[in-house]
């Protein structure tokens, strides 16, 4: 401690201020790389969750005391607890569903609900329970589901029914696939509601799909399918980079619906036959008509009637035929191809000459014919359709590389970790500033500054071998002459006093240049000297 007092009293006030801000910086960095250290490894928890959900799951974190953090939508705990944490929520029913389902219903009592009531919250148990499946997606972050009601009130009948979804996805849109998924989720849960009926926005706010499903692929993906299956099949022949393919498909966007009913009358069938028959017969026996002879006294008015008889027979037969019809509906979807066309360039072959230079020189025809011939089976080529296939042989031109390829960083190689390397450069620069500014100001100012002196010369070596100064003066030494004072000296500018010869500071330096080395080892003796120090 005596010690340390003392290196503190010999520094001048610069390196002691130089001293003091060192050791306080150098304490500052101790403390930072122990809080780093010493601060556990954080690990997910749960993300993309609302402000209601993420205040419980915070206040059950503050319950248990775990150590947590907020960043953005995201709750990052303890990697070393996060799974006991999840499972300790869970069992707690955190976090909570976004919207509520059937357990709506259980808060419902026979006393006091009306019919009116209980319809209105089974829908909204039916439009949560639903909202729930479509947040279960892996890509759907929340949803909302919106039923109309349809039962009747009044004179109003009962309506169509019908239904929207808003969705909102990590990456702001979703796919017509996915919608289409989603209207047929959503009208399998509901009675009587068709796909077609049921709205789905996304997060981008515009409407997905609506009324008719889309039917097939659309162009650009066939088009690009295509390109992909003859740019493989060419190159595996002219190989690789040495074809080029583009495909343009045109089709149909309009929707038509033909129905068709044909009549075969040659293709009767009897479906049924009636048979009627009907017999009269009539007998006739006299006449009662009043004529002119039967008033007259000598006329027939008494003589006997005739007798007449009739008979009739009557047979009709009905026989019923259907006769042969065929209906036909035909529905075409937007989709179907209307015209193809396809542009092909192949690179040309390389030959060598007689003087043996290198030229390309364009294929032959029937390498193109058999090129073309390939291309034709691989896209479906119609002729009565219109299609174009369009294949030429032309060299290609060799592309200049537009920068250095990109390739893993020197770190990325060696396989180091960042964080370690930021927390051994902090190390380093501690211990630099440390050795610097604190370690070698004390080393240097405890032996005092020794004065850069210029070894001996070689004609003053001899005097070294008469003996070694020991700091003492003998008895038999010359006593110098003139001796004064050098603190109150007086003399000229030189350093001489008036009637010496020699002055004796400058002789005093002479013989400390002359004797580096025991000049030294004095000047040490005396500062390490007990008794000196107590003197």
């Amino acid at each position: 401690m005596q010690q340390l007092t003392a290196v503190w009293q010999a520094l001048d006030p610069r390196r002691r201020a130089i001293v003091a801000v060192t050791t306080l910086a150098m304490f500052a960095a101790v403390l930072a790389l122990a809080n780093l250290v010493a601060k556990p490894s954080m690990a997910l928890l749960y993300a993309g969750l609302d402000g209601n959900r993420s205040g419980e799951v915070l206040a059950a974190l503050d319950q248990r005391g775990a150590v947590y953090e907020v960043r953005g939508t995201a709750i990052y705990v303890e990697g070393v607890r996060r799974d006991e944490l999840r499972m300790t929520l869970a069992a707690e029913g955190l976090p909570a569903n976004s919207g509520s389902g059937y357990e709506l219903l259980d808060s419902l009592t026979g006393f006091g609900t009306t019919s009116q009531m209980f319809d209105a919250a089974y829908l909204r148990a039916k439009e949560g329970e639903l909202a729930r499946t479509i947040s279960a997606l892996p890509q759907i972050r929340s949803a909302r589901v919106h039923i109309a009601e349809t039962r009747a009130q009044g004179l109003r009948a009962q309506t169509r029914p019908s239904a929207s979804v808003a969705v909102t996805t990590a990456t702001g849109g979703i796919t017509p696939p996915h919608a289409k998924a989603l209207k047929f989720l959503v009208s399998s849960a509901v009675a009587g509601l068709a796909p077609e009926d049921v709205a789905i926005i996304d997060g981008a706010g515009g409407l997905v799909i609506a009324g008719d499903e889309q039917a097939g692929p659309a162009a650009g993906d066939r088009a690009e399918e295509l390109r992909r299956n003859v740019e493989r099949l060419l190159e595996a022949r002219v190989g690789y980079g040495n074809a080029v393919v583009e495909v343009s498909v045109e089709t149909v966007t309009e929707r038509e619906a033909i129905t068709e009913r044909r009549f075969d009358p040659d293709g009767r069938v009897a479906i049924s036959t009636d048979t009627e028959e009907r017999t009269t017969s009539s007998n006739d026996r006299g006449s009662s008509a009043v004529t002119v002879a039967s008033n007259l006294p000598s006329g027939d008015a008494n003589a006997p009637a005739g007798t007449s008889q009739s008979q009739n027979s009557e047979t009709r037969e009905r026989t019923n035929f259907e006769v042969s019809e065929t209906t036909r509906e035909v529905l075409r979807n937007p989709g179907a191809v209307r015209r193809l066309t396809v542009a092909v360039l192949v690179d040309g072959v390389t030959v060598v000459d007689d003087t043996g230079a290198t030229r390309v020189e364009p294929r032959s025809d029937d390498e193109l014919a058999a090129l073309r011939d390939l291309v034709s089976a691989a896209v479906g080529f119609d002729a009565d359709r219109g299609d174009v296939i369009t294949l030429k042989s032309m060299s290609f031109e060799p592309l200049a590389p537009a920068g250095e390829p990109a390739g893993a960083s020197y770190l990325a190689g060696l396989g180091l970790d960042a964080m370690s390397m930021v927390q051994l450069l902090v190390l380093a620069i501690v211990t630099l500033v440390l050795g610097l500014f604190v370690i070698r100001p004390i080393l240097t100012s405890r032996g005092g500054r020794v004065p850069d002196l210029a070894p001996p010369r070689a004609d003053d070596r001899l005097a070294l071998d008469s003996g070694a100064l020991t700091g003492e003066i003998a008895d038999d030494d010359e006593p110098l002459q003139n001796l004064a004072v050098v603190s109150g000296r007086s003399g000229d500018s030189a350093g001489r006093i008036p009637g010496s010869e020699v002055d004796p500071v400058s002789r005093l330096r002479q013989m400390i240049a002359e004797r580096q080395d025991e000049t030294v080892e004095i000047l040490r003796g005396w500062m390490e000297d007990p008794e000196e120090e107590r003197a």
